[in-house]
């Protein structure tokens, strides 16, 4: 089985290529586990099987991107993978410098900015709800929900104070716990943010599935800066957003006749092919 490893500002994913069927659906889950696995495979934050478009996509998509979670969970989307596999469907031919890719939550589109920037228009908001008061394990704390397409990809967005210095193990217990809040009935992927300047904030996201704290999530980063756009925080534009892996940038389309709603969410940023090879993990089952 032949793969790629790339990277997303320091999200990284496995690919593979599945568009002749050799691998089964009910092994994509135990494959995702095994090869993520850091101490014992390849190791990778996701996995994502590159196959033909469903027959509601075949007019539409050049492919369809199926993603899963490090532990193996089906995701609805990731943005730093989908930039990924921009860049992937641009190198093996399956696309041109604009890539139409199927995913769970919808069409994704992405562009080629140069050999290795890739901006995408991520899902558009299905849920937004600003401000609601969690009550966390007795602590209140104000956050924002998203969900990105449909089915959504949910999010949680946080403002926290000091965030550069804010202690690991405190903020890995609080990103734990709001993850698992009651009244996230998907559960959610978990933003934590700060402001720093003027549309130039730092941020760092505590994703489902992987059950960490990650190097960057673009839809996470899509979902902040969505709602600091609605809030008046941010301008919406060339929004700088810096996370542990490097700085992704956002632009957000609002409608003029309804400001609080979205069009369009743009997110651009870095990739990098890390390794091309050959699965021999003996410990793999096919």
């Amino acid at each position: 089985m032949e793969f790629w490893k790339m990277n997303g500002a320091g999200n990284d994913f496995i690919i593979i290529n599945n568009f002749k069927g050799n691998i089964s659906p009910e092994k994509m889950p135990y494959i995702a586990e095994t090869l993520c696995e850091r101490h014992l495979s390849i190791g990778a934050d996701g996995f994502m099987v590159v196959t033909q478009p469903s027959e509601e996509y075949k007019d539409k998509a050049d492919f369809r991107m199926l993603f899963f979670n490090s532990d193996g969970s089906l995701g609805e989307m990731c943005g730093n993978g989908a930039r990924c596999i921009c860049r992937y469907g641009y190198e093996t031919g399956l696309s041109g410098d604009v890539q139409r890719i199927e995913t769970t939550a919808g069409l994704v589109t992405g562009k080629r900015i140069s050999e290795r920037t890739y901006r995408i228009r991520l899902n558009d908001p299905s849920t937004i709800k600003i401000d609601e008061e969690l009550d966390v394990n007795g602590r209140k704390i104000t956050a924002s929900y998203v969900e990105l397409g449909d089915p959504g990809i949910p999010h949680s967005v946080v403002e926290i104070e000091d965030l550069a210095g804010y202690p690991n193990d405190k903020l890995f217990e609080l990103g734990r716990a709001i993850r698992y809040y009651k009244g996230y009935p998907k559960g959610a992927n978990v933003n934590f943010y700060e402001i720093i300047d003027k549309d130039h904030l730092i941020e760092k996201t505590y994703e489902r599935g992987v059950e960490d704290f990650t190097y960057a999530c673009g839809t996470g980063t899509g979902s902040v800066v969505s709602v600091l756009t609605l809030k008046g925080k941010v301008s919406g534009k060339d929004v700088k957003v810096d996370v542990r892996g490097g700085r992704l940038s956002v632009d957000i389309d609002r409608d003029v006749k309804d400001p609080g709603h979205i069009n369009n969410i743009f997110l651009e940023g870095p990739t990098n092919i890390v390794a091309k090879g050959e699965v021999f993990d003996e410990e793999l089952e096919l």
